[in-house]
């Protein structure tokens, strides 16, 4: 028998009652865990209506205020999702753990169900994925996604469907190990998801992936500015993995998708009239010197050119895979100039996928999606492997000519813009 965690901040409070009643019924269900980010509202609703849940269902619902156990990084997502991995251990009864957002309309016993079968099937880590417009989770596809493709191209870690998903399975086994971890204990903020994912794959831990056909309905955000932080977040895990190696194979299983629906693929995702002003506020001098001094010299024109008028064509996907090497070398978290500049290229990324694939249909704009981290992924592979054998190559022949290997290297890039790729056979750490 499982727990189920649900961890809050002030949600709609009859979704979230309704969501700990339908966990606390099902059959495979031995215990709701509700942890808190604080007692506000929220928490006052679960604590209502615990003592009627528990009477119907049979089951116990536990409220904990989460705990602050990463102390490097702002308090939030981590360490609630890390006291739940710490109760889980301290009480043997349970065989693992679900995480669920409390926010969910869409959530059902279904949902439980598909993770528990495969649970049975001696899986360590059971992830949800669910059909996302077009425009949603790009955090996911330009940050998480390609920052995998990027540094470890042969791991499963860039096929994984939807590594910052909240809802998963973790036996006891993964929780064990992930709790182990002093950069996941550390993590305490929105860059857990990367840092569950990541452990998880070097790790070897065993992962399946189910799909849920309702998809995950929740309250979308406004303007991309609601997720400057989740993108700064997400961004510095990334960043704070980029030396780490990847030896281990993991077994993943991924169930089939089925038609996504007509009213995920006419969503949007957030608001582009609030977004369009973005890229003409908060712009420093010391902003403008980092872009001319480390970037593309076609993207700090663009970018400076949108200070005057919203403009976003020049960030296209070269120029993205430029930037995103740039920021992997230099970036400063805590730095407001680095996190907005972090921030206004992402942003006119995510235009530039609006106004060229989106515009074109849902299913040219996820195509798009999926082929740039699919071709990422075999670029960075490619050059890998020509990295590892000029390495080779120069440790059996120690009289070389004075060049370095990587300067030998030819990126094979057709495009306007050259992306160094060679920079990648030094990043990249996958063996």
């Amino acid at each position: 028998m499982s727990l189920v965690c649900f961890p809050f901040k002030e949600e709609d409070v009859s979704v979230v009652v309704r969501n700990v009643e339908c966990a606390a019924s099902h059959t495979s269900v031995a215990g709701v865990l509700c942890v808190g980010f604080s007692k506000g509202e929220t928490w006052h609703a679960i604590e209502s209506a615990k003592p009627a849940i528990e009477h119907s269902t049979g089951k116990p619902v536990i409220l904990l205020q989460q705990r602050r156990i990463g102390t490097s990084l702002r308090g939030g997502k981590g360490d609630g999702m890390n006291t739940a991995l710490i109760y889980l251990l301290d009480n043997t009864e349970y065989k693992g753990l679900h995480f669920y957002d409390a926010d969910i309309v869409s959530f059902s016993a279904e949902w439980i169900s598909k993770a528990e079968k495969q649970a049975d099937l001696d899986y360590d880590v059971v992830r949800h994925y669910f059909p996302r417009s077009s425009t949603d989770a790009m955090i996911t596809w330009l940050v998480t996604k390609i920052g995998f493709a990027l540094l470890w191209p042969n791991s499963i870690l860039p096929v994984i469907e939807q590594p910052l998903g909240g809802e998963l399975y973790l036996s006891k086994k993964a929780a064990e190990i992930l709790i182990a971890d002093p950069r996941v204990r550390d993590q305490s903020d929105w860059g857990i998801d990367t840092l569950y994912t990541f452990v998880m794959a070097q790790k070897g831990l065993r992962m399946a992936e189910v799909y849920v056909p309702e998809g995950k309905v929740h309250a979308l955000y406004g303007g991309l500015q609601d997720l400057r932080k989740m993108l700064v977040e997400c961004f510095a895990a990334i960043q704070s993995l980029r030396h780490e190696v990847i030896v281990a194979e993991s077994r993943h299983r991924i169930e089939n998708p089925r038609p996504v629906p007509e009213t995920v693929k006419q969503k949007i995702g957030y608001d582009i009239e609030k977004t369009l002003k973005l890229l003409k506020s908060n712009w420093s001098p010391r902003q403008k010197d980092l872009l001319q001094q480390y970037f593309d010299p076609a993207l700090a024109k663009g970018m400076l050119h949108s200070m005057e008028w919203p403009c976003w064509s020049f960030a296209d996907e070269d120029a993205w895979i430029s930037a995103y090497q740039k920021l992997l070398d230099h970036f400063e978290k805590g730095d407001f100039d680095w996190e907005e500049l972090l921030f206004k290229i992402w942003v006119a990324r995510v235009l530039n996928h609006t106004m060229k694939n989106v515009i074109r249909g849902y299913d040219v704009a996820l195509g798009s999606l999926r082929d740039f981290v699919s071709e990422t992924q075999h670029k960075a592979a490619i050059q890998l492997k020509a990295s590892s054998a000029a390495a080779a190559n120069i440790a059996a022949h120690p009289i070389a000519s004075g060049h370095t290997a990587m300067e030998g290297l030819s990126n094979g890039h057709q495009s306007r813009r050259k992306t160094n790729w060679s920079n990648i056979g030094a990043a990249s750490t996958v063996q």
